[in-house]
């Protein structure tokens, strides 16, 4: 029986994604990529919001190293930037996605994580980047994407150092946004995705694939650009039906922030 490296199951419009390799802390092979590659491909057909977790005590402890020694360098490449392509249809696909990160998220585990649009974790949580300590180079996209919400000279630091850091660091520092008690991370992105899997399609296509880009823009280009994103998502049908129940108050105001 072939061996199941991604569970995935569909709840409610929300894809449920899960790494399993638990035996190997679900260290990312390349079978593992593929079948991460095949799973996103079903969600984004399936689904309207997806999650990603892992399954037994960690998220994700990153590069399965066994294969990675026996590589050469132009094989290296090639592994990384297939990395890449689909870790990009994770960051800028049709639908949002929701990391639940408990336990160990290091190296390509965090990078991983940071192609989600949104990171929930709960206590046990832990990140690092351990690559200069071991001789390499992230190669999963961290360079971009890690170092952006982190900022250079943190990633610097967990990259020359090997330091680990918290859940509570991790939400200060910007890399995720929740932190729930242990082993509630998966039940609250769970909520989180299918509360985003009811917003206009149109609307979280937008968000997911204009906010990016126009961060990488001038600021009078940035206004541009949001000037004609906003008008046309307006005028989708579904946001039209949006806007008029709120006006008839069918639907309720925004309220102050719960406790946590």
């Amino acid at each position: 029986m072939t061996e199941e490296l991604v569970s995935y199951e569909c709840r409610d419009q929300v894809a449920v994604l899960g790494l399993a390799r638990p035996g190997k802390r679900n260290a990312i092979s390349d079978r593992v990529v593929e079948a991460l590659a095949l799973a996103i491909e079903r969600a984004r057909t399936e689904a309207k919001a997806a999650v990603l977790h892992g399954h037994g005590a960690h998220f994700c402890a990153g590069l399965d190293l066994a294969e990675h020694v026996a590589r050469t360098p132009f094989e290296g490449v090639l592994n990384s930037r297939r990395w890449h392509e689909v870790f990009a249809r994770i960051e800028l696909g049709p639908i949002p996605w929701f990391a639940a990160i408990h336990g160990a998220a290091v190296g390509g585990g965090l990078e991983l994580a940071a192609a989600a649009q949104v990171r929930v974790c709960d206590e046990t949580a832990f990140f690092a980047l351990p690559e200069g300590t071991r001789g390499i180079f992230v190669g999963g996209g961290g360079s971009v994407r890690a170092a952006r919400l982190l900022g250079i000279s943190r990633m610097t630091d967990m990259m020359l150092t090997g330091r680990s850091i918290d859940a509570d660091t991790a939400e200060r520092w910007g890399l995720v946004h929740y932190v729930t008690p242990p082993r509630q991370a998966l039940d609250r992105a769970i909520a989180l995705a299918q509360k985003a899997a009811g917003n206009a399609h149109l609307s979280n296509y937008a968000i997911i694939n204009a906010l990016p880009r126009i961060a990488e823009m001038s600021r009078d280009d940035g206004l541009f650009m949001e000037s004609f994103i906003a008008s046309f998502t307006a005028t989708d049908p579904e946001a039209e039906a949006r806007l008029r129940d709120f006006l008839d108050r069918k639907t309720g105001r925004v309220a102050p922030p719960a406790a946590r």
